[in-house]
C-alpha cells in the first residue's frame, strides 16, 4: 500500500484563505457607515432605509449563519468539505449580486441576511473539521485557532478595501466587485479542502502535552446530536458561547460608528486593527488551551472581556483615539478566543465523526447570541446614557459566563470520610496547578480517578509514572484533567 501524503498544512492553508474571503462579514461596520450616510445624504439614487433598521441585515445574517452552520455540518459529514464550501462560495456570490442590484431594505436583508449568511455557514463549517483531523489532539487548540483566525483577520485589507471601493465606485458597484472576487477565491480554494483518508493517524510529537495524553488514554467518543443534547455540558457551553459572541459582536457591529466621532474618515483603522486583535485572540486562545486546558482558558478570557466591557463605558466618552483602539483590540482579542475555544471543547468533549453537524448545534448559540445582544443593544441605545447601559448589560453577562466554566470541571468520587467533592473546588485546583505548569513552576501533572479496586482515588501523577501506574491497573476511569478536558 503506498504510503498517504499528509496534506494537513495544505487543508489548513486552504480553510485560514477560504475565512481570510468570508470574514467580510466583520467589515459590516464600513457597509452600514456607508448606508447610513447615503440615507442622511438623501437625493436620487439613495438608501431609502429608516435609520432605526439599518442594522437589520447583519443581525439577520449573523442569525442565518449559525443556524446554517447545522445543514453545513452535516453536508460537510456526508459530502465532505470540498463541497461544502463550494456552496458556500456560491451563495456568498449570489447574496452580494443581489445587494448590487438594489439598495432596497429588502433585497439587503435577503442578499446580505440571509444568501451570505447561509453561503458564511457552509464555507466556515467546511474549513476547520479537515484540518483537525489531519493532526493530533496535542495541536487541536493551534489548528484550530489558524484556520479561524482568517475570518477574524478579514477586516484587516476587506475594511480599508471597502472604504476605498465604496468612496470610487459607490457602494453597489462595491458589492459587484467584492461578491466577484469572494466567489472565485473561495470556490477555487474549496477544492483543497480535504479529510484524511479512512485509516489515516496522525502522527504525534514526543511530548504532546497533558491535554493530548489524556485523549489518548480515554476511550474514542463519537457522539451524535442526540446525545450531545441530552448532555448538560451541550447547554453550559451554548449559554457560555452565547454570551461571549453576543458581547463582541454587539461592538464588532459599532465599532466603526463609535471611532468615527475621534477618528473621522480613518475609522476603518479602528475595524482593521481590532481584526488583528481578533485573530491574534483566536491563536493565543488555542495555544493556552493546549497547554493549560479549555476550561481555564474560557474563565480566563470571559473574565477579561468583562473587565473590557465595564471599561469602555468610560473609554468611549474619552473622545480618545487611541484609548479607543485599544479598547477594540483587547475586546476583539478575548470575542476570538471563543471562535478557537468552542470548536476544541466539540472535539475533546464529542469527537470527530459527527463534529460537523454536532459543532453546528452549539455554534447556533454564536448566532442567536448576536442577533438578540444586537437587538437590546439597539433599544439600550435609543434611550439617554444607552450606550453604557449596553457596555453594563454585557460585562454583567460575561462575568456570569465566567462563573459558568465551573460546572465544566469533573468532579472526582468522595472517599469514605473524605468532603463531598465541589466543582468549584476541583476548578480551582485545575486553574492553579494549570497555571504554575504553565510559568514553569511545576511538572505538568494529570489528575485521575481510579475504579474502586485502586487504592490510589484521586492521586496526582506525572507523565512519567503514568505508564508504570496503568500497567498495573485492570480497569481505569478517567475523570479529570488539570489542564485539559475529558467528556462525561
Amino acid at each position: 500500500m503506498s504510503a498517504i501524503i499528509n496534506k494537513g498544512w495544505r487543508v489548513v492553508a486552504a480553510g485560514t484563505a477560504i475565512n481570510l474571503a468570508l470574514g467580510v462579514l466583520y467589515a459590516w461596520s464600513i457597509f452600514k457607515g456607508a448606508i447610513k450616510a447615503s440615507i442622511e445624504k438623501g437625493g436620487a439614487g439613495a438608501f431609502q432605509w429608516d435609520l432605526a433598521s439599518i442594522n437589520d441585515p447583519y443581525a439577520v445574517c449573523c442569525l442565518t449563519f449559525a443556524f446554517a452552520m447545522i445543514m453545513a455540518g452535516k453536508c460537510q459529514d456526508r459530502i465532505g468539505p470540498a463541497r461544502t464550501a463550494l456552496i458556500g462560495g456560491i451563495l456568498v456570490g449570489c447574496g452580494f449580486g443581489l445587494m448590487a442590484l438594489s439598495s432596497s431594505y429588502l433585497a439587503w436583508v435577503l442578499g446580505f441576511g440571509i444568501l451570505s449568511g447561509a453561503g458564511f455557514g457552509f464555507g466556515y463549517s467546511a474549513a476547520t473539521p479537515p484540518a483537525l483531523k489531519w493532526f493530533s489532539p496535542s495541536k487541536t487548540g493551534l489548528i484550530a485557532g489558524i484556520v479561524v483566525a482568517g475570518f477574524g483577520l478579514a477586516p484587516v485589507y476587506i475594511a480599508p478595501l471597502s472604504s476605498w471601493l465604496i468612496g470610487a465606485f459607490g457602494i453597489r458597484m462595491s458589492m459587484l466587485l467584492l461578491g466577484i472576487g469572494f466567489t472565485v477565491a473561495v470556490c477555487s480554494l474549496s477544492f483543497i479542502l480535504a479529510n484524511p483518508p479512512q485509516g489515516y493517524v496522525p502522527s504525534e510529537p514526543d511530548n504532546p502535552g497533558p491535554v493530548a495524553k489524556l485523549n489518548a488514554l480515554k476511550p474514542v467518543v463519537n457522539a451524535t446530536v442526540s446525545e450531545i443534547l441530552r448532555s448538560y455540558k451541550f447547554y453550559v457551553l451554548w449559554v457560555a458561547f452565547f454570551i461571549g459572541s453576543g458581547a463582541g459582536l454587539m461592538v464588532i457591529g459599532s465599532v466603526a460608528g463609535l471611532a468615527k466621532s475621534s477618528m473621522g474618515p480613518m475609522a476603518f483603522v479602528a475595524v482593521a486593527i481590532m481584526a488583528v486583535g481578533n485573530a491574534g485572540g483566536r491563536v493565543v486562545a488555542g495555544v493556552l488551551s493546549d497547554k493549560i486546558g479549555r476550561r481555564a482558558t474560557l474563565f480566563i478570557m470571559l473574565s477579561l472581556q468583562a473587565l473590557m466591557m465595564f471599561a469602555a463605558m468610560s473609554v468611549v466618552n474619552s473622545g480618545s483615539a487611541l484609548l479607543l483602539v485599544l479598547l477594540a483590540t483587547f475586546i476583539g482579542f478575548n470575542y476570538g478566543s471563543n471562535l478557537c475555544l468552542f470548536p476544541s471543547f466539540a472535539k475533546d468533549y464529542w469527537g470527530t465523526k459527527n463534529y460537523g453537524l454536532n459543532y453546528g448545534a452549539l455554534f447556533t448559540a454564536w448566532g442567536v447570541g448576536g442577533f438578540v445582544m444586537g437587538k437590546v443593544s439597539e433599544m439600550l441605545n435609543a434611550q439617554p446614557g444607552g450606550l453604557a447601559k449596553s457596555f453594563m448589560l454585557a460585562g454583567t453577562l460575561l462575568a456570569a459566563g465566567a462563573a459558568m466554566t465551573i460546572f465544566l470541571a469533573e468532579l472526582k468520587p468522595a472517599a469514605e470520610g473524605e468532603e463531598a467533592p465541589s466543582q468549584w473546588k476541583e476548578f480551582w485546583a485545575e486553574f492553579m496547578l494549570g497555571a504554575r505548569v504553565f510559568a514553569g513552576f511545576e511538572e505538568e501533572k494529570i489528575r485521575i480517578s481510579f475504579a474502586d479496586q485502586l487504592s490510589l482515588q484521586g492521586s496526582e501523577v506525572t507523565a512519567d509514572h503514568m505508564n508504570d501506574l496503568f500497567d498495573d491497573a485492570p480497569r481505569v476511569q478517567i475523570k479529570t484533567l488539570v489542564s485539559g478536558t475529558i467528556s462525561e
